[in-house]
């Protein structure tokens, strides 16, 4: 791959890495501690999606959403209570100062001062050891370096539906912007897509006091995960007046207007505002990569190191196409930049099979490993365990009794394959869970740990009795029966 240019003699850097997001920041820190010199190249705004357009605007959004409705849903707690108003400029600067005080966290000045080069421009690549950066104050230079990590992250896909360019539709970069200049949430507002950002912000905004509807082209909401996680949140969207439209492929725009069709069957939606997401796509463009062979049929090609076809550079996060999940953007971040720092001598295969992914409505879901759906599409054989949240003590007292936890094991074995939790809190249960199973904890394990009372982690230790309870050695008690009745005799 490297035949038709000339390696440099000497090297400007150890290692340049292209992306200021999650996977560049984490990439960058690793190079920096271990003593490489490392230059960290971001066109934008350090903290890439996560922080100014995607985790952090979202959940502080959701937070003033779920504190809307408890006002509203006051009277089943004996409060005397309602929502008199929503200040939606309020909201919206809240996600505002969100950002800011997370802010210096993720900035040019702590990396800086952590031993990071940071430059404010764009990287393309000249060969496959040098860039050439056009600095957003106009400056140009080119560097070398022995090793490179891609984490130039996603964008938001936008279908090519007629109509859509004079819609004017936002998207999850768009819409903080465009909302800021908004005196109250949308009145109307449709959102084009089902997965994890349509269902959040569709609770969101319903619960800010839009009248939303969500369409999806499949028949399932969280088309990823558990089909009955997908129902349950379908139900409680449904619940707090999302109108869900499940199994509708949109058509086409008129000015404001969506139509949708089903079975043959066109339906037209009216709106204020349309959201598209619709899923991200890896921005690859405009970074040499095509000129070096790297890209194929839209996409990086990327072995299990997280090596390109040219094996001195690497890729992390979103771009890499295998997950879009922002600790799964460090957790790359970790392997890239090890591999790229460690070659010739060492190298680690990415292991994805114990990443956690949570999707934060409300009830929140949570996975880690194989769903029903995946160990069947993938052969595998296993055993369901289930333990409904409606039977747990805490989530009793706080009358948020839907959901589940499921277990997924090997037929006669209590090793865990994989796990869904749908539940208020399920983003922070999963975490016992994915740690049993980074370690090789079976369930018998988890049941024998002590949980405090009354926590809603103590639901992962109930689905491990409920699994020990399906299977009691039955023989074994009929002999202790008969032991006990001879004891009294």
């Amino acid at each position: 791959m490297t035949a038709n240019w000339t390696k440099p003699r000497r090297f400007d850097r150890n290692l340049i890495v292209i992306g200021g997001g999650a996977a560049g920041l984490v990439s960058s820190y690793i190079a920096a501690m271990t003593k490489a010199k490392v230059t960290l190249i971001e066109a934008e705004r350090m903290g890439g999606d996560c922080l100014n357009t995607g985790c952090i605007p979202s959940k502080t959004l959701l937070k003033s959403a779920k504190v809307a409705h408890q006002v509203s849903d006051a009277a089943r707690f004996g409060i005397a209570a309602s929502v008199s108003g929503i200040d939606f400029p309020m909201v919206i600067r809240r996600v505002r100062d969100a950002i800011t005080t997370i802010e210096p966290n993720d900035s040019v000045e702590r990396y800086s001062g952590l031993g990071v080069e940071c430059l404010q421009g764009y990287a393309r690549f000249v060969d496959p050891w040098t860039v050439e950066i056009a600095g957003n104050d106009g400056s140009s230079q080119r560097l070398t370096s022995r090793a490179f990590v891609i984490a130039t992250g996603a964008a938001p896909v936008v279908p090519p539906l007629p109509g859509i360019e004079s819609s004017g539709y936002l998207t999850s970069e768009t819409l903080w912007d465009a909302m800021a200049q908004r005196a109250q949430a949308p009145k109307r507002l449709v959102i084009l897509g089902g997965g994890p950002i349509g269902c959040e912000l569709a609770q969101a905004f319903q619960r800010l006091g839009s009248e939303v509807t969500l369409v999806e082209m499949a028949e399932q909401l969280l088309l990823k995960e558990d089909s009955e996680a997908g129902a349950i949140i379908t139900q409680c969207l449904q619940k707090d007046g999302v109108g869900v439209l499940t199994g509708h492929k949109a058509v086409r725009f008129d000015g404001k207007t969506l139509t949708v069709e089903k079975g043959g069957e066109h339906t037209t939606l009216a709106f204020d505002d349309i959201i598209i997401a619709t899923g991200r796509r890896a921005r690859i463009t405009g970074f040499g990569l095509e000129e070096l062979g790297l890209v194929e049929n839209g996409r990086l090609q990327v072995d299990p190191y997280l090596r390109t076809r040219i094996p001195h550079i690497l890729v992390a996060g979103d771009v890499a196409g295998n997950q879009q999940l922002t600790h799964g953007a460090s957790h790359e971040a970790w392997y890239a930049a090890v591999n790229a720092l460690a070659q010739p001598f060492k190298r680690f295969r990415a292991d994805y099979r114990f990443l956690p992914r949570v999707t934060y409505t409300d009830p929140e879901v949570a996975s880690v490993g194989l769903s029903e759906e995946q160990a069947k599409e993938q052969d595998v054989a296993y055993e369901v365990t289930r333990y409904d949240i409606a039977h747990l003590d805490r989530a009793i007292a706080e009358d948020e009794t839907g959901g589940f936890v499921k277990i997924l094991t090997p037929p006669g074995k209590d090793s865990i394959l994989g796990a869904t939790i749908v539940a208020a809190h399920a983003g922070e249960m999963i975490a016992e869970i994915v740690l049993a199973m980074r370690h090789g904890l079976t369930l018998g394990k988890l049941m024998a740990a002590s949980h405090s009372y009354p926590t809603w982690n103590e639901a992962n230790k109930f689905v491990a009795g409920q699994y020990r309870l399906a299977r009691k050695p039955e023989r074994l008690q009929r002999l202790a029966q008969r032991w006990f009745d001879w004891l009294r005799h």
